[in-house]
């Protein structure tokens, strides 16, 4: 029986292995949709050219993947009906996390999402708390003074972070400089939580993270609390938070 269950051991490790190693072979051909050569492939995932060629092989025959006439590797029509049928709204994949979130704190978890120079509302689960903060889904929010907009700029390339800050002081006529905010978002990408201190709304203080999904859009949860009780309710929210910031890695990547 040890020697069934060692061998069952065995079989499971290599079966691993082959699924982790053809999905290397499928994430390099998706980042170059004019397709790749095996050698190509094989220097992009760390694999000897032989393995790669059963890999292709055992996924041609699948559909996963084709040989185009120039002798390159391509994604095949089989991984597009596997992409329409796992489409999700990331509203739908997020909502548990801001149901949990509004449960295990009592507050108020939003999702908004980055639209050209501001944060937009998509959903919101209101905490328990008889006083609570609440905003409507579609509402807009700006970048610099919310927890939500300064999670997502922290998740920029500094320059573009840098120009959209710029931009939105000019709009509002402010003329606070570059070098004074660049500290915030430097804090931001330190802790991984970014915070807004009644800056935005007098009264209301918040944390909030952000991820990227499968497309590169710019998403953030946040959780705004009534600044009467937002020290004392602080460590409950970032906990909260930074689980649902591996949560959300798990489930878009990254």
């Amino acid at each position: 029986m040890a020697d069934i269950d060692k061998d069952d051991a065995g079989l499971a490790r290599n079966g691993i292995q082959v699924i982790s190693r053809a999905a290397a072979v499928l994430r390099a051909l998706r980042e170059d949709p004019n397709g790749l050569s095996l050698g190509q492939i094989a220097e992009r995932v760390g694999l000897a050219r032989s393995t790669v060629q059963r890999i292709v092989a055992a996924l041609q025959e699948e559909r996963l993947v084709f040989a185009t006439g120039s002798g390159g590797i391509r994604l095949g029509p089989e991984v597009t009906a596997l992409a329409e049928a796992a489409k999700f709204n990331v509203v739908d994949l997020c909502r548990p996390l801001l149901n949990e979130i509004a449960q295990q704190t009592g507050e108020t978890a939003d999702l908004s999402v980055l639209r050209g120079h501001q944060m937009i509302f998509l959903d919101q689960v209101p905490g328990t708390h008889r006083l609570r903060a609440v905003s409507a889904v579609g509402d807009v929010f700006p970048l610099t003074d919310t927890a939500n907009g300064r999670a997502v700029l922290a998740e920029m390339p500094p320059e573009t972070a840098e120009r959209l800050v710029l931009e939105e002081f000019r709009k509002r006529g402010l003329a606070e400089p570059w070098t004074r905010f660049a500290p915030i978002l430097d804090d931001v990408r330190r802790t991984g939580i970014a915070y807004d201190l009644d800056e935005h709304t007098v009264g209301i203080s918040a944390a909030g993270i952000a991820f990227s999904d499968w497309k590169g859009a710019l998403h953030a949860v946040s959780i705004p609390v009534p600044s009467s009780r937002f020290e004392s309710q602080k460590p409950a929210v970032v906990q909260a938070l930074l689980r649902v910031k591996a949560d959300v890695r798990r489930l878009f990547g990254g």
